[in-house]
Formats: C-alpha cells, structure tokens, sequence
C-alpha cells in the first residue's frame, strides 16, 4: 500500500482505478475456484468443507444444477471427478457456457424463462428422481437458478410463468417475494429437487445471490426446505396490486394453495431433507472484501458499508451521494481518497418506457447527485455481467457526467423519469461492459472521492 495525497489522481485514473476494485472483487468469487477451494478429492474420499464422503460406497454419482454460474463449477467438478460422474446436467442463461464432457449443458432464457429452460429443467428432475438410495447427488446452485430452472407446477404454463415475472419485475418486488412466488408456482423449487433425490444424497454448492444469504432464496431454494407459503404469496399480489395484472391461471393456483387443494412446498422436517446438505461457497461479501483490499493497495481509505444493501435504487444512489459530499465536505465518515464499498440488490419501480438495470440507473442518479462537485466516480455494476435486458454489466458516473449530457443536449432528469439509463449512458461511452462473467453474486458498488 502507498499513500496518496488528495489530488494525486484526475477523473480519468479514478475510473481505472474503480474497474480496477471491480474486477478484484469479481476474482474473488471465481466459482470455479471456489468450487475447488471448497472440495477436494483424497482416494476415494470427497472432501466438501469439513465432511468426507466415501465415493466407493456409492453407486452412482450424479451432477445437476442450474445458474449464470454452474458452467464453471460444472467444469471444475469434472476436473475434480471426472469418471466417477455418470451423469449430469445443468440450466445456464445464454452464453454463460464451458466446455463440458460428462454434464450435458442447456442454454436457456434469464430472466424471462423460455422453453429451453423448461425442458432442460424437465431433464434435471428425472435424473433426480432417478437417483436411489445408495447414490449420491451433486447440486451446483447460483443466481439465475430461479429463472433458469422453469419448470411449471401443475395445471400451469410457461407463458404463465413469463407472464407472472415480467409483472413482478415491473412492480418493484423484492427478489425474496419474486422468488416466493416463483417457488409456488414450480415443480421443482421450494425444496422439490430435494423431495425428489430423496432417498438418495444430496448436496448442494451454492453461490448466492441474494441479500443475507438465504438459503430458500438463493435460485428459490430447490434443495431447501421453504419459508414462504401460498399466502405469503397472495399478500405480496394484495401489496403491490398486482392481482388483476397477473394471469387468472396463477391467481387460482395460489388461492388453491391457500385452501389445501395443492400441496405446499416442502419445509422444515421434510424427510427429504435427512441426507441433504447445503454449502455456501461464494458470497457479494466475500467480493466485497476482495474489492476492499484493492481498492486499500491503491491508496485509498476505505469503507465498507454493507453487503445487504435493498431498497428503491434512486434513494440509495441519493443515500450514496449525500457520502461523497460529506466527504468532500467534512472528511467524514472518513478523509480523501476515500472509496466507499458497498454490495446487494435494490429494485427499480419502473414507471417509464426506457432500457436499463438497477446499476445503470444507480449510476444515473448518482449522476445527478453529484454534479458540479469536485473529484467523485461512481461505479455501479451487476458481477454477472449483466445489468436487467441489457449486455452492460453496469456504468460509470463522476461529476462531470451531468454537464457533459447536458452539452450533448440530454437531460439526465429525464433519462431516469423515462428509466432510459441504458441509452443515457450509451451516449455518453460510460456503459460499463464486461460480458458474461460466469459468476453471480449480486451487485458491487464503488465510490471513489479525492
């Protein structure tokens, strides 16, 4: 680590700097390495953690899973297991792909599910129920795994289902009620793929995605017993409104649900869940930290915030801004050069007709926020790669941003009323492009002031 006085860098070295941060963070939940970090093989003993497990007292050892990151643990399991995999397969999104040779790979759609997914998740719950007692099963779980694993419960469509997420996406759901929803209108989430190895063993490596890490919602828990209940869902209908949006096939599910005339997911004390475990491999803390020590190698004090940032993404760009200027201002909560940290995942209300994700417009905001101050760049990218429909992972944002829209004549305001981040920043050059990453572990967030 070197020190730096205030003044040492521009504008355009903070950028650097800030993708820089990124990309150490991003390095750092690799979930091929994590996999292998994770799991080792001594003999025919499989070291996973701190438990061993005996190869030669299986039958059969079987892969599936499903996630922007499975392809990468996929591709490590083979190098770690090679023959002794009989079978396998696993649903990830477009382009998010390795080179396999025991596990069968199915590209599908995120995150609106298509009929790829539906057959390939299809594929994965017969080679569950496939499994006997004597066999062990390997489960590789990421984010994406939700919309990648689409298999609809019964007396459902895929168009149900594609109809259903595009109204929870616009309505501004959190990703723990989208994923409740999405579990009670599955065959094989909310602890199914479970119920459905079950005799057999099952263990899951999970990379998370999601706030606090939560089990059951991390790609909606297949392997996890369920907290949420079909009137969890009909509450979060009533709450956003959303009832009379939603196909009267979904409704009806759910009310069937409520009534006992369809099951309920699994939960607690399932006895499918005697011979399972679930392992969290790869966290946005974890990138966090990594991001941390980086951006602490180039001079700048840092902070963390938090890893479980939620809420509308305009208020927390706000809540970030207001740092960045008390910084310049105050030297607090800490002096410059300063990089603020933060990860999570916040939602867009969207309320225009504009392309974007939640980083993008982040960014956005932070644009306006910032403005006319001195040296601040803001950095807000998803680490799989993809931010909402679009191939930007995110974008950058500093305090020349808005005046430099403003000459180009854009109105920044009126990019983010329109949620229109993406063209915003197309035309600026500021589009943050990484491509498909393999990794997904939420969104990291980096403020750099000087």
């Amino acid at each position: 680590m070197y020190t730096m006085t205030r003044k040492t860098k521009n504008i355009k070295q903070l950028r650097i700097d800030a993708a820089e941060i990124f990309h150490a963070g991003l390095k750092a939940v690799d979930p091929g390495i994590a996999v292998k970090r994770y799991c080792r093989l001594d003999g025919s003993h499989l070291f996973i953690g701190d438990k061993s497990y005996d190869l030669s007292r299986f039958n059969h050892l079987f892969v599936i899973g499903a996630g922007k990151a499975s392809a990468p643990m996929a591709n490590s399991m083979e190098d770690l297991l090679g023959e002794r995999i009989a079978k396998g397969i696993i649903n990830v999104k477009y382009g998010h792909t390795a080179k396999l040779t025991r596990i069968k790979l199915v590209e599908a759609g995120h995150p609106i599910p298509d009929k790829n997914g539906e057959e390939g998740s299809r594929a994965i719950l017969n080679l569950a129920k496939e499994a006997q007692k004597d066999d062990l099963v390997l489960c590789l779980m990421s984010g994406g795994g939700s919309a990648l694993l689409p298999l609809p419960a019964q007396g459902l469509t895929l168009k149900d289902k594609q109809e259903t997420i595009k109204v929870l996406l616009a309505c501004g759901a959190t990703i723990h009620e989208i994923n409740a929803i999405r579990k009670h209108t599955s065959a094989v989430k909310g602890g199914q793929i479970a119920r459905a190895v079950h005799p057999a063993t099952l263990i899951s490596l999970i990379l998370s995605d999601v706030v606090g890490d939560n089990l059951d919602v991390i790609a909606s828990g297949p392997t996890v017993p369920d907290s949420s209940s079909f009137s969890d869902c009909m509450e979060i209908f009533r709450r956003y409104s959303i009832i009379k949006k939603l196909p009267a096939s979904v409704v009806r599910h759910i009310k069937a649900g409520i009534s006992g005339k369809v099951s309920e997911t699994s939960k607690k004390g399932d006895p499918a869940f005697l011979r399972t475990r679930n392992q969290i491999i790869g966290s946005n803390f974890e990138a966090i930290i990594a991001a941390k020590q980086k951006a602490e190698g180039l001079g700048y004090t840092t902070l963390v915030l938090s890893s479980m940032i939620e809420g509308e993404t305009k208020d927390v760009a706000h809540v970030h801004g207001a740092i960045a200027r008390e910084i310049l201002k105050t030297d607090n909560p800490i002096p410059p050069p300063a990089c603020i940290l933060s990860g999570g995942e916040t939602t867009v209300t969207i309320t225009g007709k504009g392309l974007g994700g939640r980083s993008q417009e982040f960014s956005l905001a932070m644009a306006i926020d910032i403005a006319g101050n001195e040296s601040i760049v803001a950095l807000s990218a998803g680490t799989d790669g993809t931010d909402g429909p679009t191939e930007a992972a995110g974008a950058v944002a500093d305090t020349d941003t808005f005046k430099r829209a403003v000459s180009m004549g854009l109105d920044p305001r009126q990019f983010l009323v329109n949620n229109d981040s993406y063209h915003f920043f197309d035309q600026l050059g500021d589009l943050f492009i990484t491509g498909p990453t393999n990794t997904n572990v939420m969104d990291m967030r980096i403020i750099l002031v000087i």
